[in-house]
């Protein structure tokens, strides 16, 4: 939050079908696959939603969803009438290395960052064009920014993500972004992909990324790389402040 004002996570784009090159595309396969992925956009899927979003029949969507739910890939939601992300699907998506051991050593770090900064610190990790948030400290400042975890939010338009992102080779960024227009979240974000490319390789070349009000109107973010060897475990750390506060030297 800014000033008492809570800002919500951004939402990913609708999963379309994607047409293939290859003609030995195996039906049901691609319909589950497909299905899984709904369950990124959607906290919960119903039969019908499934049957209207994939283009197939009501008794089709019922059994790749009861398929998917015996290998623990979906779950019945709480009301019994719809599916959610089932634990196997979540332990796929999640970025590796943030079990108990990597925790605790990240979090001595949070620690020592708010009381250096005192500012809320973060840690973030990539999965595929977003940061998720998996730990934090917050400000004890009056106006501060609101510690939010496990939220995501667009790598693009964070300092944490244009940490990671620098990370990867163009390449990689190219395949996470394949179109050159990017989504604007405010009237500052990066809304191409040739801008984030030339804005990526000065990071690398400063160690530590920004974010000014590109996320979040008023809004500033600094962002260095916290740890981790592969494109799973790496992570980021991040301190937030209010723009009146933010500054390039922090």
């Amino acid at each position: 939050m800014i000033d008492g004002h809570m800002y919500e996570p951004y939402a990913s784009p609708s999963v379309e079908p994607r047409p293939t090159t290859r003609n030995y595309t195996i039906e049901s396969l691609d319909t589950g696959l497909r299905l899984m992925q709904l369950f990124l956009v959607q906290h919960t899927v119903t039969v019908s939603e499934a049957a209207g979003r994939l283009g197939v029949g009501r008794s089709t969507a019922h059994r790749v969803l009861s398929t998917l739910e015996g290998r623990d890939f979906a779950v019945r939601d709480p009301s019994g009438r719809g599916y959610e992300a089932g634990p196997e699907l979540l332990r796929l998506g999640r970025p590796a290395g943030l079990g108990p051991t990597v925790r605790e050593r990240v979090g001595a770090v949070l620690d020592d960052a708010v009381r250096r900064t005192g500012e809320t610190v973060e840690s973030a990790a990539l999965v595929e064009d977003l940061v998720l948030v998996t730990d934090g400290r917050a400000s004890t400042r009056p106006v501060r920014v609101g510690l939010e975890t496990d939220r995501v939010r667009p790598a693009h338009a964070t300092a944490a993500g244009k940490v990671l992102l620098s990370r990867l080779t163009a390449e990689q960024v190219c395949a996470l972004y394949p179109e050159e227009r990017l989504p604007a979240v405010t009237s500052r974000s990066l809304v191409s992909r040739s801008a984030l490319l030339a804005e990526l390789a000065e990071v690398r070349e400063l160690g530590r990324a920004f974010s000014r009000g590109e996320w979040v109107p008023g809004l500033y973010a600094v962002a260095v790389p916290l740890t981790g060897a592969g494109r799973r475990d790496r992570l980021a750390l991040s301190a937030s402040s209010p723009a009146d506060r933010g500054s390039d030297a922090a």
